[in-house]
């Protein structure tokens, strides 16, 4: 693991046969993220992918799909 700057770093992982990646212990730190937690995957061909947890994915986009009535 490399570590650029205080809060950032950069490690490669290796795809298992049945597509599976293992996140490392500092990034599960650094996130916060806990066994059987749920991750979003996303991705763009052009700019690449993104792992996000699922609970702050839901509350960025909370705003997004809500019903659109204003009068509320």
């Amino acid at each position: 693991m490399k570590k650029s700057e205080e809060g950032r770093f950069i490690v490669s992982v290796k795809v298992g046969p049945k597509g599976q990646i293992t996140i490392p212990a500092e990034a599960r730190r650094m996130f916060d993220i806990k066994e059987g937690e749920t991750l979003m995957v996303m991705g763009d061909a052009a700019r690449g992918m993104a792992i996000v947890k699922a609970t702050e994915f839901y509350q960025l986009m909370g705003g997004v799909f809500d019903d659109g009535d204003q009068s509320k």
